[in-house]
């Protein structure tokens, strides 16, 4: 219990330490990114669908962010590669 208890609030420190660090532009950037993706899950019942705009906005903040932060995200650099290929697939064939 005490090693694990230990391990959390050495965990919460070094992610403190990591926030102090970023600069304000990508905490916003972040904050937007997180609140555009809850509105898209609270939107989709079983399965979030995404529109063009959705879509627009998350490749556009995605870009903003730093490499580590996208990796984590809703909508991930292959996920906007692929909808790139879908999109240059639909409208040359």
């Amino acid at each position: 219990m005490a090693p694990r208890l230990l391990y959390l609030i050495f965990v919460r420190l070094v992610g403190l330490l990591v926030l102090l660090g970023r600069s304000s532009a990508y905490k916003d950037v972040e904050l937007l990114v997180l609140r555009h993706e809850v509105a898209v899950l609270r939107r989709g019942k079983p399965k979030p669908r995404l529109d063009w705009v959705d879509r627009a906005v998350f490749a556009a903040l995605t870009r903003l962010l730093p490499t580590g932060l996208r990796l984590h995200r809703l909508v991930t650099p292959d996920t906007i590669l692929r909808w790139h290929r879908r999109l240059v697939a639909a409208k040359w064939t």
